[in-house]
Formats: structure tokens, sequence, C-alpha cells
């Protein structure tokens, strides 16, 4: 009896695949579910396990592209359910003993197999990319470990196991799914993990007593690169057999891929003779880097040249006098850290300053939706945040009724999430108006674009000591200068330049921030 195996569907849009290589040989015996062969789409790459225990007969040869649905090898199955009777003495006792000193103890199969699909993130989402794998095929993983990243249009967060088991990968890193779709699937064990010397987390079936000298298995997978791993050793230039693997019987894993440094020619081949060496002309480095751009990167794109194409944009300029602020953090610093348990910084004053003029003008707090002009009543400030993956912008809820170290905390709490790439969706959503400040990278004056579909953003930039003319003499002053850039559909220039100039008028006199004057 020989049983076919067939190209499976591997996604909706994906009608032929190329035979990337063959991991085994045409007359090898093959166990049910040992991986054959490498498949390439234009989409990913992914393994075929076999269908059945038997003799492995191929039909079609590594490079060949093929249709969906194509026989591509049988497995001569029949009674072979054990190994042929070629293999050797050795390795037939070496497997008895091993089994022999296996112990007893720890994780055992249920029978169970848990498959995890893309989750439904947020309202507005509706696929997802793969971004990086925490863990390896065929790792075993516990109840709620993050197993890889998902990354969104919005924010990248950590996909947790939902059982405790052996994970099969089904999604490669880099592959875009909907909501819905299989990204991995965990073989349910019951009990806890024992674990190795390096305190790994190891099944029963994996653990050998210390007194029989068993090697890695000598599978497929020993000293073959994954997919992932095989192409950064591309990138490389270096050979796979000159890379250890760590992963399960010896795999290279992509993490050993990045650690693997080209070998260096040995002391012997680098002795020269008593001439003098030639030096070559040096022309520099001629190295360059790819990688594919984030959904964040991709969305913060379009909607930035969405901005400049669909709004009337201009921007105004003011300077202001950051001298008494300057003062009055230095006086009372200390004592504000110590009460409130966080530093006071520049950007609560202008949060409050911004809040108190966009109640007095608010023609700069409101929005264009469709054939109507939204103003709103209250004040929810963005605030522009680098993060890892790039530009983020998360708000202050009405943040005219907060005080100062309610703003601080608050701006503390949303940066380290950003840092941290751990700010949820609701956190970055609405926002009424956005504080940006460019000074802390240098920045001495820059026109900020709108964060739709806000109206306004003010920009920040470096605060320069400069000879400014007061009352008919020359003082040295801290200068900063501001920048409002507006949408001309709603907010006139007249309201543009009194918002900035109310803005300029609390933070040159902080004290009418705290009087509300």
């Amino acid at each position: 009896m020989s049983v076919e195996m067939k190209i499976p569907e591997v996604g909706e849009s994906i009608t032929e695949v190329t035979i990337s290589q063959w991991l085994k040989q045409d007359g090898d015996f093959v166990e049910q579910d040992d991986i054959i062969c490498e498949l390439e789409s234009d989409k990913a790459t992914f393994e075929l396990p076999s269908d059945a225990s038997g003799i492995l007969k191929i039909l079609v040869e590594e490079g060949e592209t093929i249709e969906v649905g194509t026989i591509i090898c049988k497995i001569e199955a029949g009674e072979g359910s054990s190994k042929p009777s070629n293999q050797t003495a050795e390795i037939s006792n070496e497997g008895e003993k091993k089994e022999a000193t296996q112990t007893t103890t720890g994780p055992k199969e249920t029978g169970e197999v848990k498959e995890m699909l893309v989750p439904d993130l947020a309202e507005s989402i509706s696929e997802v990319v793969i971004g990086e794998w925490l863990k390896e095929n065929g790792d075993f993983v516990e109840l709620d470990e993050p197993l890889c990243e998902v990354e969104t249009d919005k924010a990248t967060q950590e996909l947790p196991a939902e059982a405790q088991g052996i994970l099969e990968i089904v999604a490669e890193e880099g592959a875009t799914l909907q909501v819905g779709d299989l990204i991995c699937r965990i073989k349910v064990m019951e009990g806890a993990p024992q674990t190795n010397d390096n305190g790994q987390a190891s099944t029963a079936s994996s653990t050998t007593t210390a007194s029989t000298p068993v090697s890695v298995n000598q599978t497929y997978a020993t000293g073959h690169p994954s997919p992932a791993a095989a192409k950064t050793l591309a990138e490389k230039g270096i050979d796979s057999q000159n890379v250890q693997g760590t992963g399960k019987d010896g795999r290279i894993t992509k993490e050993d891929a990045l650690k693997a440094e080209k070998a260096q020619p040995s002391s012997e081949k680098k002795k020269e003779t008593s001439t003098p060496p030639v030096v070559a002309p040096i022309s520099g480095s001629r190295e360059e880097t790819r990688k594919r751009l984030t959904p964040l990167r991709k969305t913060i794109a379009r909607r930035l040249v969405s901005v400049k194409n669909e709004t009337a944009m201009l921007t105004t300029f003011n300077e202001v006098n950051m001298k008494p602020i300057m003062d009055m953090r230095k006086k009372y610093k200390e004592q504000f850290k110590e009460k409130h348990g966080v530093g006071l910084g520049f950007m609560s004053f202008f949060v409050k300053a911004c809040c108190e003029a966009l109640l007095e003008v608010p023609q700069v707090n409101s929005i264009i939706d469709g054939e109507e002009m939204v103003t709103y009543q209250y004040c929810d400030v963005s605030i522009a945040v680098s993060a890892p993956k790039g530009l983020v912008v998360p708000v202050i809820r009405n943040a005219e009724a907060m005080n100062f170290a309610q703003i601080e905390g608050t701006i503390v709490q949303l940066a380290t999430k950003a840092r941290d790439n751990k700010l949820s969706i609701p956190e970055m959503t609405g926002g009424t108006f956005t504080i940006t400040n460019g000074g802390i990278f240098g920045s001495m004056m820059s026109t900020p674009i709108i964060n739709a579909p806000q109206s306004a953003i003010l920009g920040m930039h470096n605060i320069v000591q400069r000879p400014m003319a007061v009352n008919g003499e020359v003082v040295i002053l801290p200068m900063m200068y501001l920048a409002l850039s507006y949408d001309h559909r709603i907010i006139d220039g007249r309201e543009a330049v009194t918002f900035l100039v109310k803005v300029k008028e609390r933070l040159e006199a902080p004290e009418r921030l705290l009087l509300g004057v």
C-alpha cells in the first residue's frame, strides 16, 4: 500500500510552489510527521511533513515549480511502520539502551492539539504580520508564555501560548495573515516539564540518564538551517557546514545564523615571506542592508502623505523665553519629586498652557467631519513619542482637568509603554491636539505635520542661549522657537496666531498656569 502526497493548499492566493530542498533521499525510510522537504511560495517558506511511515519515492525534483494539488512523492507504507531491516544492530541497541534509560517523569501527551488563530485585536484591524518567533519549532512551551510578536498597522504585541505542550509553527516570520487564520499548533501535554543542565525545559521523551553516552539525535535537522536561518547565512555569505546548530537535534536556528561569523584564515595561511606586504588600495565598505517596512511604518508613511495632500496646512512661528520656567523648576523640582514621585519636566507646562489656550480659542480644538466642523469642549492631548518601531502618539485624556503631577505621571507611564511596545490601541486612539518635541534631538526649527484628523499640532524645539533686547538692554536668555502647524480650511491665521501668543504668554509667566488666569 502506498500513500500519495500532494502539495497542500497553503494560502488563498497561492496557486503554485517550488520544491526548495528535499531533506530525505529517494528510498529513505521516513516516519510519520518527519519533515521530508521544504516548499517555497511567493510569500513564505514552509516544511512538508510525511503523511505516513514507509519508504520514500520522490516524483518531483528540487527546483521544480508545481501547482497546488500535484503529487510530489509516494510513501510505500504497507507494513512498513517499523524501520528497514538494513538498520545496523548498533543503532538498534543504542536505541534500546536509550529507551531503557529514559525517565518516566515529566509531561505526557494528552492527544489534544490546540490550534492558535489570529485573534480579533480591534474593530479596524483585519490583518497582521508575524514579526518574530520567540520560540523555535518543536520547543516545549508553557501556558501564557510569549510565542511570537504580532504586528499591526497601529502596534506590536506578543502572542501568548494558549496551552502547555510542543509548538508546531505554521506561519513563518514575515507572513501576512487575516484575523482568524492559523498561526501555530500546540500538542497539549500534562505535567510540569523537566529541566536539563542548562535550565531549559525538556519533555520526558527526550530525557536520558547520564550513564548512557548518547549524542544529539542524528536526524534531517542535524546541521540543517531553518528557512529563516538559511536566508540569514546566505546574506552573510557563510556556509551552513561551518555553523554549530543549537536547535532541536542540532538544527541551525536563526539565532545561530545571526551569531555566526565568517571563518578567519588560520595563522599558517596568514604567514608571509620576508618580502614586505603589498598594501591593496582601500576603497571603503560597499555593504548595504535591506529590511521590510513594518505595518506601523507603512501606516505612518501613508497617513503623512495623505495629510500633506488633503489639508491646507500652514505653519506659524513664535519664540518663548524659557527662563521663568527653568527658574521655577530649579527651585521646586526636588520638593516636587519628593512629594509626587515624578520629575517636573517641561512637557507638563506646555500641556497646561495648550489646554488653556485651546479652551480660549476653540477653533484650534476642532476637526472636519464630512461637511461639518466638530469642536471639542475637552482637551485630549496627544504626545508624540519616538518608539523602537516608529513614531506613536499616545493620548492624555481630559488633560485640562489634570494638575502638573498627574500630567507628568501619565506622560511617564505612556512613554514607558511606547518604548516597550506595549501601548494598546485605545491608548493611541483619538486626541484633539498634538504636541511634539523635536528639541530633545537638537532641532532648532521645524514645520511639524498635522496628526489627522486633528487640525493643529504644536512643535517644541531646543533651548538656545541667545542675546535678546530687554528694556533697551542686551540680555542673554534661554530661548525656544515654537511652531504651530494648522489646517487653514477651518483655522484662520488670526486664530492660529492668537493661540500661539496665548501659549507663549503662559509659558513666560508660569504662575498664570497655577492661578488659572
